[in-house]
């Protein structure tokens, strides 16, 4: 299915999605239940408050917040608008987020009041209430917000009925809309081709700062209307999505594909597994896409019994090696009909390879199925020479869903498109002769805590601030609860000899997410350098 060319952009798949199932349930929060029809209007109304309050097509619009229907709203809103959505990852703190922001050049944020005992609103403005710029020299622009180190961030749009005085409420913000005409917002639909840029996903690399993937509304349509077509969600599923809508998984593969198909979207803001339980229960949930920790827990729950999960009946989980005990364990306790895995990135649109419905057991646990549709997947030896099947190498990309680069980056974006435009991974891999993929390690020494995307480089230059680190290496090392966690190796500033594991790993909680913060701190005299002064992280692994 072209989706691309059946809707033309995001906004299009909204409208045809409420023409299509106007009276079916779009979204359940709580005791809150919304139509197909109502997801439509409240989309329109907030795309016509983005237009009111100057946002242009191709502005970038950031959103910080769990997911919720606010979330959907404003987002789909801001995108109706022509905006480019800018999603900030609810795990950060206030300087990571204004990065983000600063890097992007949003002009609109919309943030979530307090969330998990945390005021995102104080975090940022610690973080750029002053007047210095925040990250590569932003501060140049003329900025009338309320954030004097974003000068280009005009208006913060707090997803409350409470906001300071110098930000606006939700509903506020809605009402500033009320005199745009709806024409002109649908003239703002009709203008957004296939190949404007839809959103911006900001994933971080090797140099330690985060980058964006830029990806377009034909390239997302595409490959979402792909996922559900192998998946096979369809009108009538209730999908509880707990992967979070900063990533690709939660937004796309959760919002997208139910607008596609027509299936009630239940969102969680926060994995519990209680509450996933509850839910499933209460809301005959019929597909639980996940990481793999999410149905261990689900399954390994002692008061699982009690709950009647007899509803589901698909499950679609990657990020991580998925052991066949577990798509065993899910098809014969849960009666789990359909369990797939994937394998994507945010620079390849969050999807490249996928089982197909149908595989065997150990197809899907061992990997992470074939390339989709219209792409293609090839294995290299380090003079990027394509290897036999069964030979381990690095994971090329080509097609359709491969960006077109990291936002106003073209040296990263040169390190990893070739010129043909295969996207260089960075993933080791193994193809079987059936075309399956294995993904085996990681080149960037990236590792997974607990589904999150952990990257050495930025936690090491975050560690580096720290007034008595005076270097640092970080690894990723095996736990059972998380699969992964972060293992610092340290050398202390001359003369911080009271600098204790305990003293670092609190300091880092309060300056990072806490999937980043190191769990383990080995202090060392120095770390080991090759010839060329690359820290050699292989031999601190075989320690």
């Amino acid at each position: 299915m072209r989706g691309d060319l059946e809707w033309g952009s995001i906004p299009g798949l909204v409208r045809s999605a409420v023409a299509r199932f106007p009276d079916a349930e779009a979204v359940v929060e709580g005791r809150t239940r919304v139509s197909y029809a109502e997801l439509g209007a409240r989309v329109e109304r907030a795309a016509a408050a983005c237009v009111a309050n100057g946002a242009e097509p191709g502005d970038r619009v950031a959103i910080w917040a769990p997911n919720t229907l606010d979330w959907i709203v404003s987002s789909l809103g801001a995108v109706s608008a022509g905006a480019v959505l800018v999603p900030l990852n609810t795990r950060f703190k206030g300087t990571e987020a204004a990065y983000v922001l600063s890097r992007s050049r949003a002009r609109l944020l919309f943030v979530t009041g307090t969330f998990l005992g945390t005021s995102y609103v104080a975090s940022l403005r610690r973080a750029a209430g002053e007047g210095e710029g925040v990250g590569d020299g932003e501060g140049a622009g003329e900025g009338a917000g309320p954030l004097p180190g974003l000068p280009h961030l005009e208006q913060v749009v707090v997803l409350s009925d409470d906001a300071p005085a110098d930000f606006r409420t939700w509903k506020d913000f809605l009402a500033s809309g009320d005199g745009v005409d709806a024409e002109a917002v649908r003239a703002r639909i009709a203008a957004i081709d296939g190949d404007d840029p839809s959103d911006i996903i900001f994933t971080s690399g090797t140099t330690g700062r985060p980058k964006g993937a830029v990806i377009t509304h034909a390239q997302t349509l595409r490959a979402y209307a792909v996922w559900s077509e192998l998946a096979g969600l369809g009108r009538g599923d209730r999908y509880l999505i707990v992967n979070p809508f900063f990533h690709t998984f939660g937004y796309k593969a959760g919002v997208i594909a139910c607008l596609m198909r027509g299936a009630t979207m239940i969102p969680q803001p926060v994995f519990n597994v209680d509450t996933v339980l509850a839910n499933v229960a209460s809301e005959r949930i019929s597909v639980l896409p996940g990481p793999p920790t999410l149905h261990q827990s689900l399954l390994d729950h002692p008061s699982r019994d009690s709950y009647d999960l007899s509803a589901l009946r698909l499950v679609v989980t990657g990020a991580a090696v998925v052991p066949l005990q577990l798509v065993e364990r899910l098809r014969t306790e849960l009666g789990v009909g359909t369990v797939l895995t994937a394998y994507g990135l945010s620079e390849a649109s969050g999807i490249v390879t996928m089982c197909r419905r149908g595989d065997e057991p150990n197809v899907i646990a061992s990997t992470s199925g074939r390339a989709i549709p219209g792409t293609e997947v090839k294995v290299v030896n380090a003079r990027g020479e394509a290897v036999a099947p069964g030979t381990p190498g690095e994971v090329l990309v080509h097609g359709f869903n491969v960006m077109g680069g990291y936002y106003e980056d073209a040296p990263a974006t040169s390190e990893v498109l070739t010129p043909a435009g295969w996207l260089c991974t960075g993933d080791v891999g193994v193809l079987d002769e059936a075309g399956n993929l294995r993904i085996t390690d990681r080149i960037k020494d990236m590792f997974i805590v607990g589904g999150f995307n952990a990257y050495p480089a930025e936690i090491e230059q975050l560690l580096g601030l720290h007034p008595d680190v005076a270097d640092v290496a970080v690894i990723g090392i095996p736990d059972p609860r998380l699969g992964e966690v972060g293992k610092a190796y340290v050398v202390r500033r001359p003369g911080a000899t009271t600098l204790t594991s305990d003293d670092l790993i609190a300091w880092s909680r309060r300056e990072m997410a806490n999937y980043k913060v190191p769990r383990v701190v080995e202090f060392v005299a120095e770390l080991p350098r090759n010839a060329s002064g690359k820290v050699v992280k292989g031999e601190l692994r075989g320690r």
